[in-house]
């Protein structure tokens, strides 16, 4: 590769790089534009970012301007015409970027005059209750203190008759599962020899509950006899 060849690769992969971070420089800057509260006055961060961006498209400008002289001094028609394809297309893309960044930095000034209008129409209001009509301007602190006051109430009110519902809804539990249980004993009681049979069947259990524990005990005590 010649010289001249690796000078225009070189400074076409910087270009490229330097589209990339612009790029990327764009998708911070425009969160200013959008952001739910922008400050009066451009940030640290903000003022940087701006900075950055003029600084590559500074440097844009001249790594286009460095390829088109290295395009003149090329005598190739066939490079040259895919060279001059590229060039156009990084002048194309710069152009592109500054527009965007003109309009981003108009977003932003317009966000922050809205902002800062905003703040002083509600500046001056209150200036003017302070001033003119003291009595209104506590009024209006009562009312709203009154407003969150009731809020807090309402809110109370609601837990209550959630825990109300849900005591309610335990007493009836509680009562249905009585009911079940009379109209088990009441249905047991109504059946012929049901206590006789469950009395029986009881008894049964202990019987052989003790003729169990009366072999075992057998049994230990022969294996303490035969040791």
């Amino acid at each position: 590769m010649s010289s001249t060849g690796a000078g225009w690769a070189q400074l076409r992969q910087q270009a490229r790089s330097l589209e990339t971070q612009t790029e990327t420089l764009f998708h911070t800057y425009s969160q200013y534009a959008s952001a739910a509260t922008v400050p009066s006055k451009p940030t640290e961060a903000e003022q940087r970012v701006d900075a950055q961006l003029q600084d590559i498209l500074e440097k844009r400008e001249t790594l286009i301007s460095q390829l088109s002289r290295l395009l003149d001094s090329e005598s190739a028609l066939t490079s040259s015409a895919v060279k001059q394809s590229n060039l156009s297309r990084h002048r194309e893309i710069l152009q592109d970027h500054r527009r965007e960044l003109a309009r981003l930095g108009s977003s932003i000034t317009e966000a922050r005059n809205r902002a800062n209008l905003l703040s002083n129409v509600r500046s001056d209001i209150s200036a003017y209750r302070s001033s003119t009509n003291p009595e209104s301007a506590e009024a209006d602190y009562m009312l709203d203190e009154r407003s969150r006051l009731d809020n807090s109430h309402s809110m109370a009110d609601s837990v209550l008759s959630q825990a109300y519902a849900v005591n309610e809804s335990f007493g009836l539990q509680r009562e249905t599962l009585a009911s079940i249980n009379r109209r088990i004993v009441g249905a047991a009681s109504q059946v012929p020899g049901i206590n006789s049979l469950i009395g029986r069947i009881g008894a049964k259990k202990r019987r052989d509950g003790i003729i169990l524990g009366s072999v075992i005990a057998f049994a230990f005590l022969m294996l303490l006899y035969f040791r």
